[in-house]
């Protein structure tokens, strides 16, 4: 059986290599790193200029994940922009926003990850906190806290126990949108994870599984684009 195809949203930025500085589509090296550990392929898919182009590149996918970054621009949820608020990254929200809409409209796999979850939160009409204080990471730095698992969710079958997650808390979800659930919260009950419930796999994490050693929610993404079941039945 071949691998399931993974597509990873990436952003556009001004970068330095050898003799080169370019504008380059960039991603971490940690995430095609998690996909291929958990069992899949790995394509960036760097921001198009025309989002109506995001409907054939799902079609071409079978799992797609929103990768963490820069803040999702307040106006998205119809807030006014906070000090701490980064500076706004409309082409790159507008790509991710048409790549969320895509997945949910043909039913593709989906994990959003920080960025990626408050996204999902905004694309169906959630609101976020704009600057979390006391949470772990400082600027440029990730920590590391507990999640607790929220019972007969999908992220609880896949990951029942609670667990310590690498993270860069800045913004999270604040009003979680009406047709997501959520799956994980912090200690002062943060979400941490939210998913989207009634068939198909659609699942939110506040925290950088991507910087971790756990496999498990990268693995339940890669079955669910492979169409294999769940171990055990979980």
């Amino acid at each position: 059986m071949s691998k399931p195809l993974i597509g990873i949203s990436t952003y556009l930025e001004s970068a330095r290599w050898g003799v080169w500085e370019l504008p380059a589509a960039l991603l971490p090296a940690g995430y095609p790193r998690l996909v291929r550990a958990a069992g899949g392929l790995a394509a960036m898919l760097p921001p198009d200029d025309d989002p109506a182009a995001a409907a054939e590149v799902v079609a071409r996918l079978d799992g797609l994940i929103i990768a963490g970054g820069a803040d999702v621009e307040p106006v998205r949820y119809g807030a006014e922009p906070s000090p701490r608020t980064g500076p706004p990254a409309r082409d790159r929200d507008a790509w991710e926003l048409a790549l969320i809409d895509a997945a949910l409209t043909s039913g593709t796999p989906l994990l959003g990850i920080c960025r990626g979850l408050q996204l999902l939160n905004v694309a169906l009409g959630g609101t976020l906190v704009q600057h979390l204080e006391g949470h772990t990471g400082g600027r440029g730095v990730f920590g590391e806290h507990t999640v607790e698992p929220v019972p007969g969710t999908l992220y609880a079958s896949l990951v029942p126990e609670a667990s310590s997650v690498p993270a860069y808390h800045h913004q999270c979800v604040d009003r979680l949108a009406p047709s997501l659930v959520a799956s994980a919260h912090a200690d002062d009950g943060t979400v941490e994870a939210a998913e989207l419930p009634g068939g198909g796999w659609v699942l939110g994490v506040q925290w950088h599984p991507e910087m971790g050693r756990d496999l498990r929610v990268a693995e339940g993404l890669v079955r669910a684009a492979a169409c294999l079941p769940v171990p055990n039945g979980a």
